[in-house]
């Protein structure tokens, strides 16, 4: 119940605008500025007890705290590492990034990428920091975290050895605002050792909000120059790697210099004159700040002296700071992968370059009820969460020549990183794509049951099922309304997820999930409409008293259903029988009279109908799954979240209904939406209730 509460608070939060970039969500609740201001006025310096300067902070196995990787290290602030420390000293650059003692290259490749746009450096690291004028300690930095900006205090307590920073750290000493950038992102996500191991992509999403795409370069598309330097003229961030085939080749260095399984980023992309014939070029960095690429077009190579000297400085030729160019052709022949991160339209300021437009959802497979599985999984995979997109617009200028509607999905699951200290992996994913029927176009208060999606094939799929944090794809469709369907590969796999939708021109988005209503209809009966054999019966089971209270109701159900071979049930409890009672009683004598004991009765003639019309294995119980059909039938309309609510509720350890609790369900679900729609004012689909009010209905 309280984590339900949190997440409708969370919503809410969301809804007010709270996890943008300008109201970053406070990480651990922490406010910058009333800490600093607190150090200041008490003339200390911060100290965070939410990342302690100690070994758990560093990590949990090969940095843990018996781990002779971890002995003689001593937390040391910048001042007192060096005379004259400096937050940002005369601008951030890429040489600001040198590799320390963790394996985290694929993060410095991100940051290294981050300073080539200062407004975007700007949104992670904010202004105003120093060593000098308000100084307390205290540093902040903003990480976009699946879906939304937090906000990220550390203390400047940085881990040393023999008086040298640990990890990441600038060329010449002095400068400590990548080291503690490098902390904070470890404080988010638990410790140093969670950074180990990644590739740039992750980075890259985390310090922009942007969506990556993956290339392989063995089948790089033809125009894939272009596609790089139209997206360095559009801000993205683009990363590179060369993959290993075994552990040995981990940061093995090659004959010309470049190293295995070690994160690039590329820096640029130009043509250059060389010998009468244009020569496509790209601008690679090494984030160690060395070992560079010794073939064609590397420093001091001897195709510069066949490059105009005004062109050759257009190009910045620099030596021996882990920046290098070489040839494009050599490129897709040396490296394996590049990743271009694509940015939102909020982190590019200028009107000079296209936008994407950018789309986002929240939300969750929960075992029982969300959690259904690929489409090998024809039993459940429409449990699955569902989103429509709507195209309309074709794209201005395809690159293939040919008419239809671009747009990038990216499904990225939560917290994997933190996870992997309890030694948990991330679940395989991805998504399928189906053309919404004509019937049910223009609408999103609809779910796409089995009857819509197991009968036609899906349009496009996800290039894989993965286990990774976020799998992304790009697709060219026919203008029209598409399905998606996130899920996980196999059925029953708990998860929180991220999906979102960049396209090139305007799409209208939105979950496909049906409204909250109820059809109850209501039995207008008298003594004279009912049979005189249930009376008789009725006389014989009240009693002199002509009602029944809930303990016989209990006494009466479990006799009748007991009987019963074709539906299993553990009886119905007398908290069944109190509610049953409280919906049909009229004139509060907490009892049934004749009338009020038929109308229950025909009820649960009609709910048996449909509970067998749904235990379609002829179990006796229903699976959860088959809930949300049911309670159509039943004339309840629900969606997921409520849906989660009911099998959190009525479901046993097998995600089995069975038939009190069903029965009981249902009559919950009725008295629900009777005292909402007795309360709610003018059709307004809201109630207000005071304290008591809200205690007094949440007990009965």
């Amino acid at each position: 119940m309280t984590s339900t509460a949190d997440r409708l608070a969370h919503q809410q939060k969301r809804e007010e605008g709270i996890g943008t970039n300008q109201k970053a969500v406070k990480f651990a609740k922490q406010d910058y500025e009333t800490l600093r201001q607190q150090c200041l006025e008490r003339g200390c310096l911060f100290e965070d007890s939410s990342f302690p300067a100690d070994r758990k902070s560093l990590g949990y196995s090969e940095l843990g705290p018996y781990s002779p990787k971890t002995r003689g290290v001593v937390w040391k602030r910048p001042t007192e590492l060096c005379s004259n420390p400096k937050f940002i000293d005369d601008g951030a650059t890429r040489t600001d990034i040198c590799q320390g003692g963790l394996g985290d290259c694929w993060l410095l490749a991100a940051i290294a990428s981050l300073t080539l746009d200062q407004r975007i450096l700007a949104r992670v690291v904010p202004h105003g920091q120093s060593f000098t004028e308000g100084y307390a300690g205290i540093f902040h930095f903003q990480f976009w975290q699946f879906g939304e900006w937090m906000d990220v205090v550390v203390d400047d307590r940085l881990p040393t050895r023999d008086g040298k920073l640990l990890f990441v750290h600038s060329a010449e000493g002095s400068e400590f605002w990548s080291a503690l950038l490098e902390k904070a992102y470890a404080k988010v996500n638990s410790c140093y050792e969670a950074l180990s191991g990644g590739n740039t992509i992750e980075g890259f999403e985390d310090f922009t909000g942007g969506i990556a795409e993956v290339y392989s370069l063995n089948k790089a598309p033809s125009n894939l120059f272009q596609i790089i330097k139209r997206a360095l003229s559009l801000g993205s961030l683009l990363g590179c790697s060369i993959d290993i085939t075994s552990a040995y080749e981990t940061e093995a260095v090659t004959a010309l210099k470049l190293v295995k399984g070690h994160a690039y980023s590329l820096t640029g992309a130009e043509e250059v004159n060389y010998r009468g014939r244009q020569v496509q070029l790209v601008r690679v960095r090494n984030p160690w700040g060395q070992v560079e690429w010794t073939g064609p077009w590397s420093d001091g190579s001897s195709e510069w002296n066949h490059v105009d000297r005004d062109e050759k400085s257009k190009l910045n030729h620099v030596s021996e700071d882990g920046e290098f160019w070489m040839s494009y052709s050599d490129f897709i022949r040396q490296f394996t992968r590049l990743e271009i991160c694509n940015l939102t339209p909020d982190t590019l300021t200028s009107e000079d370059v296209g936008h994407w437009n950018h789309y986002q959802f929240e939300g969750m497979w929960r075992v029982g009820s969300t959690a259904g599985g690929c489409r090998n999984n024809p039993a459940t995979f429409s449990s699955n969460p569902q989103f429509v997109v709507r195209l309309e617009d074709v794209d201005d200028d395809p690159l293939d020549g040919e008419d239809g509607c671009t747009f990038l999905v990216g499904l990225m699951q939560k917290e994997g990183r933190q996870k992997k200290r309890l030694d948990r992996n991330h679940e395989t994913i991805g998504f399928a794509i189906y053309k919404v029927p004509d019937e049910y176009k223009g609408r999103s208060n609809v779910h796409l049951g089995p009857d819509v999606l197991l009968r036609q094939r899906a349009v496009a799929m996800s290039s894989t099922f993965i286990n990774t944090r976020e799998i992304c794809d790009r697709f060219k469709l026919p203008p029209g309304e598409y399905a998606v369907i996130p899920s996980t590969f196999d059925p029953h796999k708990k998860g929180s997820f991220v999906l979102r939708v960049f396209s090139e021109k305007q799409a209208a988005t939105s979950p496909l999930e049906e409204d909250i209503d109820a059809e109850i209809e209501e039995e207008e009966v008298s003594e004279s409409d009912v049979d005189p054999h249930f009376k008789k019966l009725f006389k014989q089971i009240a009693g002199d008293d002509m009602e029944i209270s809930a303990f016989e109701l209990v006494r009466i159900l479990n006799n009748v259903v007991s009987h019963r071979t074709d539906i299993k049930t553990d009886g119905f409890s007398l908290e069944t029988g109190r509610l049953i009672v409280s919906l049909l009683d009229k004139d509060e004598s907490a009892k049934l009279g004749l009338i009020e004991f038929h109308q229950l009765w025909n009820k649960i003639q009609k709910y048996l109908e449909i509970f067998k019309n749904h235990d379609t294995d002829i179990s006796g119980t229903m699976s959860s799954h088959e809930m949300r059909g049911a309670a159509i039938e039943a004339g309840f309309h629900i969606n997921s979240a409520l849906l989660q609510s009911i099998v959190n509720r009525y479901a046993d350890a097998q995600y089995a209904i069975d038939f009190d609790s069903f029965v009981g369900c249902l009559i919950k679900l009725e008295m629900l939406f009777k005292i909402f729609k007795a309360l709610e004012r003018e059709d307004a689909g809201k109630i207000e209730l005071d304290m008591q009010q809200w205690l007094c209905l949440a007990i009965n």
